[in-house]
């Protein structure tokens, strides 16, 4: 491929250490960035043209995350390359730390809500209701997507997460990050959910990020042979989490040189995230 790629999730903020599991604390965001500068050195160095920078999250304490927003609209105010995301909770004893970020929603460079069980709360929790049903008609009513983690098992499971596609997808463009996370929530989704969420009208996107090796090349087959889910597929690499090169071979390998990369690598990132 000639033209850059576009990685529609990746974060910026360093999270302090944390006793993860019991263990010492630890700190594993080992490529984290704690400034914008910093991001921006990395995005030329791997060759990325526009990008999605959401907070780092992933230690229990919910003003990390949402201290880092103004982080990620600081990154997409200072370059056109980039769009950023803001951290919301599920959570009703967040509801204060929701008031905020979503009072930065409507600012330039805004385009996505970012949320995820990981912390707590579960998408059939009613403790979750009014939260999430303030992020999801939001993001409707501002035209932003609202990117969700996945991954097997527990309240991030596609089967947990899914509920909130049927809920919210016809009005709300839902991001499901991380392509189900696993063995069970690829076959999940590449198996039936996914494309019959598209055909049944369902705004839902997804990317390959943390993905199984056979899973993109099973993805862009389906994708192929159904002759569906070609413009709902994005590039990510979830750095610190991921890694640009291996993110990129895997799913360059998958979607060969043509068509269907330009759309997975540039086209839809650019009608999703604009």
């Amino acid at each position: 491929m000639a033209r850059k790629p576009h990685d529609a999730h990746r974060h910026i903020g360093v999270l302090p250490a944390y006793p993860f599991y019991g263990g010492p604390p630890i700190s594993p965001d080992t490529t984290a960035r704690a400034t914008v500068a910093e991001l921006l050195r990395d995005l030329d160095a791997e060759g990325v043209e526009r990008a999605l920078v959401l907070p780092n999250y992933g230690v229990p304490d919910p003003d990390v995350a949402f201290g880092l927003n103004q982080l990620a609209l600081e990154a997409a105010q200072a370059d056109d390359r980039v769009r950023c995301g803001l951290w919301v909770s599920p959570k009703a004893s967040d509801a204060a730390r929701n008031d905020e970020a979503l009072g930065l929603a409507r600012e330039d460079g805004v385009a996505a809500l970012k949320t995820s069980f990981l912390l707590g709360g579960s998408p059939t929790d009613p403790d979750c209701a009014e939260q999430l049903d303030r992020v999801f008609t939001t993001a409707a009513d501002l035209g932003l997507v609202v990117h969700v983690h996945t991954s097997p098992g527990a309240a991030s499971d596609v089967d947990q997460v899914g509920r909130l596609v049927e809920r919210y997808g016809d009005a709300t463009r839902i991001h499901l990050v991380h392509l189900g996370g696993g063995m069970s929530g690829h076959l999940k989704l590449i198996g039936g959910r996914f494309f019959d969420w598209i055909e049944a009208g369902k705004q839902v996107y997804t990317d390959t990020s943390w993905a199984i090796g056979f899973a993109p090349t099973w993805l862009a087959q389906e994708v192929e042979r159904r002759g569906t889910g070609h413009d709902r597929v994005l590039f990510a690499t979830d750095t610190p989490w991921g890694d640009f090169a291996g993110e990129h071979a895997r799913l360059a390998a998958a979607a060969g040189d043509g068509a269907l990369a330009d759309a997975f690598f540039h086209q839809n990132f650019e009608a999703l995230y604009g």
